[in-house]
């Protein structure tokens, strides 16, 4: 998994919009779509805002796990 993917993947167990976290790290959500499918780098503050927006350390964000 990318950080997109790992930003998706939590974004959607904690049941929040795409917009809504777009909205709450002030980015749009045509932004947001982008990081989630990987077409979109992020900046480390911005990563830090996502990942303190989803209530998690930014390990997590980059963590890569492997499909089963």
């Amino acid at each position: 998994m990318n950080i997109g993917a790992n930003i998706r993947q939590l974004r959607e167990e904690k049941g929040i919009l795409q917009v809504q976290l777009a909205n709450k790290v002030k980015i749009s959500q045509s932004m947001l779509c982008q990081i989630e499918r990987g077409t979109k780098t992020l900046s480390l503050p911005l990563s830090m805002e996502i990942a303190a927006a989803l209530g998690c350390d930014l390990e997590r964000l980059t963590e890569s796990r492997q499909e089963a």
